[in-house]
């Protein structure tokens, strides 16, 4: 049984090339979407429903909302009007949503499946939060210590780079 998978797989295959390939920025956002909702089904079904609900909670969740709130900030005017009259159209709307039924599809198929659910799974346990924690903390500390600092430096250099002058801000009033 280990049809879902593929089916994930192919999901996120195809959705990571139009995200590479789109040349409308809300549309490849739309598809990074799908993409990591499939890579969430995927660790579900090689028994890691921990790191899928990091998955859709981190980064299809919060990361890529804060992705598409700056992308349709920066582009501000009349021009932008127009431009979401047509985003608003359902050519727009068809592959992330075709995409989207078809993992939701496979989702409840897996859920539904509720007699033998090991049998759904490709790995041989569980992985839970605190195999995640146990890991993260001594095998792979350094590593988690370094993404901290590299975050910090990026919020940083963020801050500053956003940071406007006193004397621009009393210029313009």
């Amino acid at each position: 049984m280990m049809w879902p998978f593929y089916v994930m797989a192919v999901v996120a295959i195809v959705s990571t090339i139009r995200v590479v390939t789109n040349t409308n920025p809300v549309h490849a956002l739309l598809s990074l979407i799908v993409s990591l909702l499939a890579v969430a089904g995927i660790f579900l079904t090689i028994g890691a429903p921990f790191a899928a609900a990091l998955e859709v909670i981190v980064y299809a969740g919060a990361i890529m909302v804060l992705f598409v709130f700056v992308v349709m900030m920066l582009n501000l005017g009349q021009h932008t009007v127009e431009q979401e009259r047509k985003w608003l159209s359902s050519d727009a709307w068809a592959y992330p949503a075709l995409m989207s039924f078809l993992l939701a599809l496979v989702l409840v198929w897996m859920l539904g499946y509720g007699d033998a659910p090991s049998t759904l799974l490709m790995g041989k346990e569980m992985v839970g939060p605190k195999v995640v924690g146990q890991s993260l903390f001594t095998h792979y500390l350094l590593l988690v210590e370094v993404a901290a600092m590299i975050l910090l430096a990026a919020l940083v250099a963020a801050f500053h780079l956003g940071k406007r002058e006193p004397s621009e801000e009393e210029g313009k009033e």
